[in-house]
This record gives C-alpha cells, structure tokens and sequence, in this order.
C-alpha cells in the first residue's frame, strides 16, 4: 500500500474496510506484497507451484477428517448478535470506535463455536483481514488478538488463507513492537495447521522471521516468570509464540531445510534448558517433528539435545514426556544416538512410563515410549540394561492394546530383545507366545513384519518352538507370504527357516500345509531384493529334507534360482548360493545346474567382501563340483586361487566347503592325467 493509502486508512479505518481486499486487488493487480517483493499480490495463484506437500488447490487442513458444523441451536444466545452488533461498528465507525469495538470483542469468550460464529456470518473475517493492512498498531494489535482466538475453528483457518491474510500477518513480524510479533505468531502457529498456509509462510519468507524469534537470552529461559520484569516477559511470550507457529510449520519437510537454514538448530538447543514448560513443549514438538531427517539428527547429536530430552522424560506434563519420547523414538536409529539415551539416563524413566497403568490411555505417549524402547534395544549394551528393568514382562502386559502402532512397537521392541537366549524364557516364562501368535491376524503390515522378526528370534530355541507348534503359529506365519506387503513376504520367509529347522518333523510339517511349497517357488518372480534372499534361505532349509527336495525339483525350483544368479546383492547371493548348495543333491540337478550355465557366475560371488558370501559359495561350489563338466567351467573361470585362500580361513564350514570343491577339481585333474598316460602307453 502506497503512503497515501496509508494516511487514508489511519484517518477513518471505514475507508479501509468497505471494499474487500478482493476486490482491491481486481483494480491493481500489479501491486505487490510487502513480505513478498518479487510476487504479485494475488499470492494464491502464485503459489501453485508443485510441492510435495500439497497437491491441492484450495487450502486443506491435516485433519484426516473436514471439521463438521456444529448444529445451531434454535435459540441463539444473546452474545452471538452482541458480537455481531460489535463487528457492525468495526465496520462502520472511525478509527477510535474501531478500537473501542476490538477491545469490547475480547470481553467475550472468542474460544466457543456460537461466537466464532457470529463473526464469521456477519463477514467480520474479512474486515478483521482488512484492518492488518492499516498502519495502527492498537488496531493491527486488537484484529490480530481476536483473530488468535477464533482461528482455533478449522474452518475459519482456511477462510484466512482464502483472504490471503498470511502475508499482512508475516508483514507483522518486521515490527519494532514486541507484542505485536507474539500475536501475530500466535495467530500463524494456529492458521498454519491448514496445509496450504505452510506453503503461503515458506513462499513469503515467514520462516527466518519466526525463527529470530527464538532469540532470547538464557538467563530469562532459566528464570521463574515471577522474577522476570516487563520486558523480558514480553521477550519470553514472544519466544514461546515462535516456537508454536514454528511447530505447526514443521509439518513440511521443506519448512524443515528452511528452518534449519535459519540456524533454528542452535536456539532449540538454548530453549531446551528453559525452565518454563509452556517454552519447552513446543520446542521439543519442533524437534520431534525434525528427527526424521538426517541433518538433524546430527544436528541434535552435534548440539548435545539428547541429554536435555532426556532431563525432560521426568517431567510432570505428560505432553512434554510424549514429544520427548517420540524425539528419541525418531532420532535413535544411529548407534550413537542410542549410547547417548543410555549414558543420560533415558532407558529408566522409558520403562516407568511403559510400567505407569495410569497413561494407557494416552496413546501417543505410549507410541512414544514404546517406539523409544524399541529403537534403543537395538543397542545390545541397552538391552541389558532393560533386562535390570524387566522390560520384557512389561511389555508383554502391553500385548492386548488395542492401537496398531503401540502394537508396533511393543513387538518390535520384543523382537530386539528375544535376540538373547535368556529373554526368550523370560517371554515364555511370561505367557508371551500365544499374544504374539494371535497378533497374526492383524492387518497392519508393519506390526506383521515385527511379529516375523519377533517370532523368528523365538523360534530358535526349542521349548518355545514346541509352544509354536501347539499353537499352529508355522501356518499363520507361511500365510504372511501371501501378504502384499514385501517387507513382510520377506520377514516371514526368514521367520519359516527356524521353524522349520526346529520343529518336531520338519519334513511332514512343510508337506502338511497345503500349497505351501508351491507358494515359496511362485515368490522367486519377485522383484524385491530382501523377498528374494528371504525366499532362497528358506529353500535352502526346506530343501534339507529329501522329500521336500524332490517336490522343489518337480515345481522347477532350479530353473527360477539359476535366472536370480547374475546379481552384485551381497544379500541376494548368500542366501541364493545357500539354495544352490541344498538343491543341487538330488537326481540330476548338479548337471542341470551347469548346463543353465550357472557356474561362472557362482564363481564370480568369491570376489565379495562379505565372508558369509565366500561360506555359502563355497558350498555350492562343492555341490556342484560332482559334475567334471563343472569342474572343468570353475577351473576355467579362475576359482583355485580362490579356494586355496578360503581353505585358511577360521570358519570351519568354509574351510571344509572349499577343500571339498579343491579336491574334486583335484580327482578330475588325476583322472584325466592317468587316462592320458594310458593313450601314451597304448
């Protein structure tokens, strides 16, 4: 708005609210937003661009579901056309009535639908729009105020966007006036829910803003409210209004990098230590938000934040130790974050939250907890650790909640556990089995693939096998093939290999279930990585016993495995060449083998890195080094130098594997020398 516009509006606010903005900008098109110099005023169409967050055109909010109305009573209460006779002299009276009117609106309880009703009716959201562009402060401050309290409605929240309110209020921040900022924050973390409002921050520059906001000293964190003068208040409910509307904001994964960019991560790490709970919460949410990217989790670790989360998992708010725990739950993927927790103390007041009866119901906090624990427990150090706590039957009371993502984590974090013997008895001791086995019938893939892991891990020790058994849990878990979910075609597939191992008559087990032999073949045409190397170990296990083995031979099992063989997947190839080894045995599949000219690349497997690779090559070179045809193609493709180097190794299986390959290469060698020197002779 030009200067003269500016005089207009200070002298009579009706001026400045009788035309909408609208329709302002249908007139003069070309002039431009103050936050955003380089943008016409008509922002929304503008900031169609492609993003990732949004697709939409219109504005939408995070809500799965659109807020629903609340049915009008038949008898509207007498503050609905009070506030309405208040908005009518905002509208009509001059710049004093306009502030009078404001401040007489805030009387009322602007939190409730009825009144956030009456304004909006009577068109009080433009007009309170409109006022932002005015160069008054008390009236800028008085719009702001209310607009803070009714942008709690979810509807009125997009009407704000629709009025392309964002940039007057990010024009706000540039004030000198402190409370000015706080309101106008205040009122961004609300509208800034709605999806599209991150975007119109983001696009005018509203971020850097927000986070200049962070900027307080330490002292003021760290001193009670009663103890701090005017200023430092104002400074103080500044802060705690940025990091709100930067917690909304985080929703973004753009917003994210921008605030990182910002140097956002040094002033979390500061507000971290603040005193004040109403600070922290929003930080701490900011974070949590944040973990899931890379560059923060460094950040957090380079900052030293762990420790301060941690401090705040004893806390009495119950909304701080939920983003706190989610903060660990997201941020300890990385062996270092999860020594951190442990070295601050963190994995106690975990536990006591998952033992507290009182919080069942408060699922994120649960969620929070339980995915904390499991992320830590991939730690060994961290799981004797929870062993002193007796995480285990804990977590086995948790079993029968009824949220998937509690479930989730709970067997997820049993799954980490289970990988030591003694945990497993502590599981059965606990009646943990049958709630495990009964979860199999869920629906929701990543509780699925945990239960896989989880079961899996069980399945090794026999006692807890024979439970498995009873319980019919091998056909539950070789029904999860049939699952659309690869990561759980996959954990599923590893999970049959002990059970097949360990079950009583592995052999009859497998040919008891109808179709199942048949549904590991049909799995070898997929085109995920890990379903691949899971199907091929549980071949490999299968193909153990000489039944199953011929039947595999019948469904053209080594046909399917001799396509997989020209891969560089260090996982693929050891649980391939693991398959090979079993099913080479029977009848003349050694042959078949090297006539599906499988050798060569077998042989190029000896060039890994990986030593499991080399052991369960070196087993199928054995195997196939019973047909001198192959002998002949290993010779050829160089494998000797390569065998006489596994032969010194530590792994007796290997060690043998090779030797056995060397000495078949070696007898064919001889033959063929001795029947030479017979030719000589004759």
């Amino acid at each position: 708005m030009d200067s003269a516009k500016d005089k207009k509006s200070q002298k009579n606010i009706k001026n400045a609210t009788t035309k909408s903005r609208r329709s302002r900008r249908t007139q003069n098109n070309a002039k431009n937003c103050g936050s955003c110099p380089d943008r016409q005023m008509n922002i929304k169409q503008a900031v169609y661009a492609p993003d990732s967050d949004s697709t939409e055109v219109e504005s939408s909010t995070d809500e799965e579901e659109r807020w629903k109305d609340v049915a009008r009573s038949s008898e509207v209460p007498a503050d609905y056309y009070n506030i309405q006779k208040l908005v009518k002299y905002i509208k009509a009276g001059n710049q004093t009535a306009t502030i009078v009117s404001l401040c007489c609106l805030q009387d009322y309880d602007l939190t409730t639908q009825i009144n956030q009703f009456a304004i909006q009716d009577i068109g009080g959201l433009d007009v309170l729009v409109n006022i932002l562009e005015c160069n008054d402060d008390k009236c800028r401050l008085g719009a702001l105020t209310v607009l803070a309290d009714i942008s709690l409605n979810i509807d009125i929240r997009k009407t704000i966007v629709d009025l392309d309110g964002i940039p007057l209020i990010i024009d706000i921040l540039n004030s000198s006036l402190n409370n000015l900022k706080t309101v106008a924050a205040e009122t961004l973390a609300n509208v800034a829910k709605v999806r599209l409002a991150r975007k119109y921050v983001r696009v005018c520059g509203g971020i850097p803003k927000l986070v200049d906001l962070l900027d307080i000293k330490l002292h003021i964190l760290q001193t009670p409210r009663e103890e701090l003068n005017f200023e430092e208040l104002e400074l103080l409910n500044m802060a705690r209004a940025g990091a709100r509307a930067l917690w909304s904001l985080s929703d973004s994964r753009h917003n994210k990098e921008i605030m990182r960019k910002s140097g956002i991560v040094p002033l979390m790490a500061r507000l971290l230590k603040s005193c004040h709970i109403d600070v922290v919460i929003p930080i701490m949410g900011t974070i949590q938000k944040c973990a899931s990217q890379p560059k923060f989790q460094l950040a957090i670790r380079t900052e030293n934040m762990v420790a301060d989360i941690v401090n705040h998992l004893n806390s009495a708010s119950l909304d701080l130790k939920m983003e706190g725990s989610t903060a660990i739950y997201k941020c300890a993927f990385d062996q270092a974050t999860r020594d951190l927790v442990k070295e601050a103390g963190g994995l106690e007041p975990l536990v006591a939250i998952v033992k507290d009866k009182t919080i069942r119901e408060n699922k994120p906090l649960l969620i929070g907890a339980t995915g904390a624990i499991w992320m830590c427990a991939v730690s060994d150090a961290n799981v004797m650790k929870f062993d002193q706590l007796r995480t285990v039957n804990h977590l086995v009371t948790l079993l029968n909640d009824e949220s998937d993502e509690v479930l989730t984590n709970v067997v997820g974090a049993i799954a980490e556990c289970v990988r030591f013997q003694h945990n497993r008895d502590v599981l059965r001791n606990a009646n943990g089995l049958p709630s495990l086995v009964s979860l199999l019938n869920s629906s929701h893939a990543p509780l699925l693939e945990n239960l896989a892991k989880a079961l899996k891990e069980c399945a090794e020790d026999a006692e807890s096998m024979r439970i498995l058994e009873d319980l019919d849990a091998v056909r539950l878990i070789w029904s999860l093939l049939k699952n659309t979910n690869p990561r759980v075609q996959a954990y599923a597939a590893y999970a049959i290999c002990p059970c097949v191992e360990n079950a009583r008559e592995s052999g009859e087990l497998v040919r008891s279930l109808v179709g199942a032999m048949e549904l590991v073949v049909g799995l070898l045409k997929s085109k995920d990585i890990l379903v691949l190397s899971a199907v091929c170990a549980a071949i490999a296990t299968i193909a153990k016993d000489s039944t199953n083995l011929a039947i595999l031979t019948d469904l053209k099992v080594i046909y399917k495995l001799a396509e997989l063989v020209n891969t560089t997947e260090d996982l693929l190839r050891k649980n391939l060449a693991a398959a090979i080894a079993s099913c080479a045995t029977y009848g003349n599949n050694t042959q078949e083998l090297g006539r599906l000219r499988t050798v060569t690349p077998i042989v190029s497997y000896m060039t890994s890195d990986d030593p499991e690779v080399h052991r369960t090559t070196a087993m199928a070179l054995e195997k196939l080094s019973m047909d001198p045809q192959n002998c002949i193609t290993m010779h050829q493709s160089g494998v000797v130098p390569f065998l006489l180097e596994c032969v010194g190794s530590t792994n007796k299986e290997l060690q043998l594997a090779a030797a056995g390959c060397l000495r078949n290469i070696r007898e064919l060698a001889l033959r063929a020398e001795e029947y030479l020197l017979k030719i000589d002779d004759d």
